[in-house]
């Protein structure tokens, strides 16, 4: 059986990733990639942190909606 092709720290890099993060795969609608990678290279980040950064506020805005109605 063959080994799998790939330096000693790509494959410790790999591990690693394995290891400490889940894959998200999003599928957008051709031409919306474009607009999220300017959004993101205007704010100064990559377009990973842009989206988790989106993701965790719109949570954050829903959860506060949701305490807000229970108080009501």
């Amino acid at each position: 059986m063959e080994e799998p092709k790939g330096t000693a720290a790509t494959k410790a890099k790999n591990k690693y990733n394995a290891a400490n993060y889940d894959r998200l795969y999003p599928y957008v609608p051709k031409g919306r990639k474009a607009v999220y990678e300017a959004a993101a290279r205007k704010a100064k980040v990559s377009l990973n942190d842009y989206l988790i950064q989106a993701l965790e506020e719109k949570i954050e805005r829903e959860n506060d909606t949701c305490a807000s109605t229970k108080n009501a």
